[in-house]
């Protein structure tokens, strides 16, 4: 079933409360699933180490554990996060009069994605940052845990979420190659993208996510796509008009004098994409916008488990 049935992109007025909830519902679905066992329950405690001070102990935890916990502070951090949006153009797909209203298009799903990221990041005391680009660097804050800094990112977020800036061509292999320069050694880079850029092949767009890797980044590329109509090409069939969201460039057809072309040549760009990222080490993880949040929550706990 469409995960976004019974969502209405027009109720998200809060982030924040939105975030919560998301995540709220991600780890009840978590202790009821076979795949428990990420340390989620604790995630605002560590592990206490022999020799060091109890003052921060958290007795009521070792009295339902039979485990000693220190509580932890904003200070105090596990791991570092560069969350990384694509908003060019393309990620505005599909346009909501053409489709359906309350679902939201490939760069709100990535920022309500990311927000929900940063608040299972903030529960398990993690620091990110957030880097959004297109044809330029829009905005790039190095990776920090307190309240003002989750407030600033998700008034980028909130921003992204209901302005569209369509014809804007994106960059990636020139700014992936900014961001891994400034990034924090040993940090996870989470990308958002739909890999469509013109203006750069393939190679040098995996060169740039392979200087990622050389600065001992670990990587994992949520791949944002429409898998119904962009992958599957699944359009009524009658004649309609296709228009390119970044340089504007409108034809006409019938979608079933060109579905076959079309995915299998859309199959064998995606199955390059996905060898690529096995080559390089890069996680490539389809995130179907019409599936939810929930898996790319699930996936981030499976990286961040074998990162720790």
């Amino acid at each position: 079933m469409d995960f976004f049935d019974s969502f209405d992109l027009r109720q998200v007025t809060h982030l924040d409360l939105f975030a919560r909830q998301v995540v709220e519902g991600f780890i009840i679905g978590l202790h009821k699933s076979p795949f428990h066992g990420f340390s989620v329950e604790f995630a605002e405690h560590r592990l206490y180490n022999p020799g060091e001070s109890t003052k921060n102990m958290d007795w009521k935890v070792y009295a339902r554990t039979d485990k000693l916990f220190v509580k932890k502070y904003e200070e105090e951090t596990n791991l570092r996060c560069q969350i990384v949006i694509d908003a060019s153009s393309s990620m505005y797909f599909p346009e909501h009069k053409s489709v359906h209203p309350q679902r939201p298009n490939k760069l709100q799903f990535a920022s309500l994605a990311a927000a929900s990221l940063m608040h299972l990041l903030r529960k398990q005391r993690d620091a990110f940052g957030l880097s959004v680009f297109n044809s330029e660097l829009i905005h790039h804050t190095k990776a920090r845990l307190t309240t003002k800094h989750y407030r600033i990112l998700l008034g980028y977020l909130e921003a992204l979420i209901q302005a569209p800036d369509l014809h804007i061509q994106t960059d990636i292999a020139q700014h992936l190659h900014q961001i891994a320069e400034t990034m924090h050694k040993r940090s996870l880079a989470i990308i958002f993208s739909d890999m469509i850029d013109e203006e750069h092949t393939e190679e040098e767009v995996f060169a740039a996510l392979q200087h990622l890797k050389y600065n001992k980044h670990e990587v994992v590329l949520f791949h944002t796509i429409d898998k119904s109509l962009e992958l599957d090409f699944e359009f009524e069939d009658r004649p309609m008009k296709f228009i390119d969201m970044e340089s504007g460039e409108e034809v006409k057809l019938q979608s079933h004098q060109v579905k076959e072309y079309y995915t299998t040549q859309v199959a064998h760009k995606v199955q390059g994409l996905k060898e690529k990222c096995l080559q390089y080490g890069i996680d490539y993880v389809e995130a179907d916008i019409r599936k939810g949040f929930y898996p790319v929550l699930y996936n981030y706990l499976v990286k961040r488990s074998k990162m720790m």
